[in-house]
């Protein structure tokens, strides 16, 4: 255990991007993440250094705890969310920090807005233990005393959270390049109004899941069927592109648009595809879970 102020906080430094990479990946929201780890950090500094024997450990421990507790009392206040719920869009930049694509393609799936979502359907323990399992690879044993819990009882805790994630999630395609194109061209045809376009590009049984939480302009039910989500995109987005900004970046591991008025961020639209069509649209426009996509400088 490191004891001088300066080797502490280089510690706690080195490991904040995992810290926050697990606290938002629990909680759907970088401001709530950020707070969680902040508290870790205060627990850290005062700590009593005899009793922690693996710093590392201690660190994720108080972390996920802090989490769990955390998404405890989010999850009673999203019942009374107005409309569908998304996460709070992150911007994701892994860097050269992490050159592997297979790991690569399993930090972006992790904090893929699909995933998010149907994590929202597990316990708080169930989702610690599938983050930190799945997401950033700890051994069991090590989940089992972050989480004050036999090895055997957070086995049965990933078993659980496995089967639900794998049976609630939808199969998307996953390539960039191609999530890219149809992201262009999806854009290009619902504010061009060309219905016919737009109706190709959409799968079918296509989803549309809007997040205002009550503060503007989304569809308070998720919309289905190429024909429904067709029609409301090519109504809303027409002219859009004389009004609005659009700025291309990748959000929870994947192209996405960012619409800015005067400036400010108005919504963010993210596709999801399958066999070369859109099969699922998010549109985010929750104002409280935009304003960290623009640096105010830039404005």
């Amino acid at each position: 255990m490191p004891t001088d102020t300066d080797t502490l906080t280089s510690f706690f430094e080195e490991h904040r991007p995992m810290l926050l990479g697990v606290a938002y990946r629990m909680l759907g929201r970088t401001a709530d993440a950020e707070d969680v780890v902040q508290e870790a950090w205060l627990r850290w500094t005062a700590a009593d250094r005899a009793a922690v024997r693996e710093p590392r450990a201690f660190l994720v421990r108080i972390t996920t705890r802090l989490a769990v507790d955390r998404l405890r009392q989010a999850q009673a206040r999203r019942e009374s969310y107005i409309g569908p719920w998304l996460p709070e869009p992150l911007v994701t930049d892994f860097g050269p920090a992490v050159p592997d694509t297979a790991e690569r393609a399993l930090l972006a799936d992790s904090v893929s807005l699909a995933v998010l979502v149907v994590l929202e359907s597990l316990s708080p323990l169930e989702r610690a233990v599938f983050v930190l399992r799945e997401a950033f690879g700890f051994p069991f044993g090590e989940i089992a005393t972050a989480l004050d819990r036999s090895e055997a009882a957070v086995r049965q805790l990933a078993g659980r959270a496995r089967r639900h994630v794998d049976e609630g999630r939808p199969r998307y395609d996953v390539d960039p390049a191609e999530r890219r194109d149809l992201t262009q061209r999806f854009l290009s045809a619902a504010t061009g109004g060309d219905l016919g376009e737009l109706l190709a590009l959409l799968a079918p049984d296509v989803r549309l899941v809007g997040d205002s939480g009550g503060k503007s302009k989304a569809p308070l039910r998720i919309i289905e069927s190429a024909d429904k989500v067709g029609r409301f995109l090519a109504a809303v987005t027409q002219g859009g592109e004389a009004l609005y900004e659009v700025r291309f970046l990748e959000l929870n591991g994947a192209p996405a648009v960012l619409v800015l008025a005067d400036g400010k961020p108005d919504s963010v639209f993210q596709v999801e595809t399958r066999d070369g069509r859109v099969q699922c649209v998010y549109i985010i426009r929750n104002p409280d879970k935009l304003q960290g996509l623009v640096d105010p400088a830039d404005a």
